[in-house]
C-alpha cells in the first residue's frame, strides 16, 4: 500500500512537473479580480435609470461631494443598485465554486448543480416557505424568521445532493450516465411537486413564483444579503481546504485514499457545502442555470485543472459573468426588465452542446 501511494504521489508530482500552470493561474486570477472590479462599475452605471454612478463613487472615495449629488442619484445606487451588485456578484460566485466542487467530485466536466437536479430540490425547499410559510409552516418560520427561505432552501438542496450521490455511486464508483438519469428524475420529482405547490397558491404567491422560478437579482436589499451572505460565505470559505482532496479524487478513489485523503470526509464536506451554496442562492435569485457548468470549463481550457486555482477563479469569474449577465437582464428590454435565468440559458445551453460534441470528439477545438 505504501508502495502504490508513493509511486501515486511521484506521478502527481510529475505530472506538474511536466506542465505546471501555477504562475499562469496566479496571472489569470490577479486579471480576473480587475474584471470583477471592472464589471461591477459597469453594473452600478448600468440601467433603465440615467443616475450618475461615477458620481457616487467619487463621493464614496473622496468624500465632501454630497452637494454634487441629487438624493435621487444616491438613493438608485445606495439602496437599489448597489445590493444588487453585491446579491449577484455571491450569488455567481457560489454557483461557479459549486459547480466546480460538484465535477471535482463527480470527475465529470458535465456535472452542475442546475443540470442534476439539486437547484430544482433547493427550490421546492423555497416555494414551501413562500406558500405555506404563512400557513401550515408558520411554527418554522416564527422561528426562522429571515433565514427560514434559505434554509428551507439549504435543506431541500442537501437532500436532493445526497439522493443523488447515493443512488449513483456503488461499491466507491460513481456512474455518471446513472448520476444524469437521476438528476433527471429527481428534478422531475421536485418540479412536480413544487407545480401542485403552484396550483394552490394565491395570486400574489403566484405572481412572485413566476418571475422568480425564472431567476432574478431584482428583489435584492441589503435585508436578504444580511439572511443569505454568512451562509455563502461559510459555504465558500470551506472549499480551498478541498482542493488538495479533489485533486488526488481525480486519481481515482483509490490512489486518493493511499495518498492520506480522508476521502467520505472530502464528499460530506462538498456535499453540504454545494447545498449550502445552492440553496442560498435560489433561496434569493430562483432559478439562474449553467453558470455552473460554464465557468469550471472555461477556467479550465485556460489555467488547468489545479483546484488550487481553479476555485477562487471560478468565484471571481463566476461573480463577473452573473454580473454581466444581470446588466444585459435589466438594459436589452429597458424600462422592462429580463429575468435574468434567460440570458444565462440562452449563453450557457449552446456551449453546454459544445462541451458534450467536444467529449465526443465532434469537434476538436
Amino acid at each position: 500500500m505504501a508502495d502504490h501511494a508513493v509511486a501515486g504521489l511521484s506521478g502527481v508530482k510529475n505530472s506538474v512537473a511536466a506542465g505546471d500552470r501555477s504562475a499562469l493561474a496566479r496571472l489569470v486570477i490577479v486579471l480576473l479580480f480587475i474584471l470583477l472590479g471592472l464589471t461591477v462599475l459597469f453594473s452600478l452605471a448600468s440601467g433603465a435609470s440615467d443616475a450618475s454612478a461615477m458620481a457616487v463613487v467619487r463621493g464614496w472615495l473622496f468624500g465632501g461631494a454630497e452637494d454634487a449629488l441629487s438624493v435621487r442619484d444616491r438613493i438608485i445606487i445606495n439602496d437599489i443598485r448597489l445590493p444588487r451588485v453585491v446579491l449577484g456578484a455571491l450569488v455567481g460566485a457560489s454557483l461557479a465554486v459549486s459547480g466546480a466542487v460538484m465535477q471535482g467530485l463527480f470527475r465529470n466536466p458535465l456535472a452542475d448543480p442546475g443540470l442534476i437536479g439539486v437547484s430544482a430540490g433547493a427550490s421546492l425547499g423555497a416555494v414551501l416557505i413562500i406558500v405555506l410559510g404563512g400557513t401550515m409552516l408558520v411554527p418554522f418560520t416564527q422561528v426562522l424568521g429571515t433565514f427560514s427561505l434559505p434554509i428551507a432552501a439549504f435543506f431541500g438542496g442537501l437532500v436532493t445532493t445526497m439522493v443523488l450521490y447515493k443512488v449513483a455511486t456503488r461499491q466507491g464508483r460513481t456512474s455518471v450516465a446513472t448520476m444524469l438519469l437521476a438528476g433527471i428524475a429527481l428534478a422531475a420529482l421536485a418540479g412536480a411537486i413544487t407545480g401542485i405547490l403552484i396550483f394552490v397558491a394565491d395570486d400574489r404567491q403566484l405572481r412572485d413564483l413566476t418571475f422568480w422560478q425564472l431567476g432574478s437579482l431584482a428583489g435584492a436589499t441589503w435585508l436578504k444579503i444580511g439572511a443569505v451572505a454568512p451562509i455563502m460565505v461559510v459555504a465558500m470559505a470551506a472549499t480551498p481546504f478541498l482542493a488538495r482532496g479533489l485533486n488526488a479524487l481525480a486519481l481515482g478513489e483509490a490512489t486518493a485514499t493511499h495518498l492520506g485523503i480522508p476521502i467520505q470526509q472530502l464528499k460530506y464536506v462538498a456535499i453540504v457545502s454545494v447545498a449550502a451554496a445552492v440553496g442560498s442562492s435560489v433561496a434569493v435569485s430562483g432559478g439562474i442555470g449553467f453558470v455552473g457548468i460554464v465557468v469550471p470549463h472555461l477556467l479550465r481550457l485556460a489555467m488547468g485543472p489545479d483546484n488550487r486555482y481553479l476555485l477562487p477563479a471560478s468565484a471571481l469569474l463566476g461573480a463577473s459573468l452573473l454580473l454581466l449577465a444581470d446588466a444585459v437582464a435589466r438594459t436589452i428590454v429597458a424600462p422592462a426588465e429580463l429575468p435574468i435565468g434567460i440570458v444565462t440559458a440562452v449563453a450557457g445551453a449552446p456551449f453546454f452542446l459544445w462541451i458534450l460534441l467536444r467529449k465526443r470528439g465532434v469537434i476538436d477545438l
